[in-house]
């Protein structure tokens, strides 16, 4: 009986677990029939992975901010926005510094270049 119980917990961890997948780790693919636009899909990603240094006025020697679209939309049409974020985390101005973002982050920010850089 004292050998039951660690095996029934054993069991339920190996069950419970069984069904995580890669996919699961990964963002949704957008539908591909949809446009990407700067307010339902790309704000969300400069206000989580850059503002806290490309904010107005920029800090941690973030040279520009990225704050509003007409800003965003700008250095998304220099290719630079694209360019910093496609690095890889140990190259020389990779952005975020803290690290690269997911591959579906970044194709969904080429997706809205690609789209025409919509805001809405």
């Amino acid at each position: 009986m004292k050998h039951l119980v660690p095996a029934l917990v054993f069991a339920l961890l190996f069950w419970g677990c069984s069904n995580d997948s890669e996919s699961d780790l990964m963002d949704p693919p957008n539908n591909e029939n949809e446009l990407v636009t700067y307010n339902d899909n790309i704000k969300s990603i400069i206000s989580n992975n850059c503002l806290s240094c490309h904010s107005n006025p920029p800090v941690n020697g973030a040279p520009f901010p990225l704050t509003t679209y007409n800003e965003v939309k700008t250095r998304a049409e220099s290719g630079l926005l694209l360019t910093a974020i496609s690095r890889q985390t140990s190259e020389a101005r990779a952005m975020p510094p803290s690290g690269r973002l997911p591959q579906a982050t970044i194709d969904l920010v080429e997706q809205w270049i690609t789209d025409g850089l919509l805001e809405d």
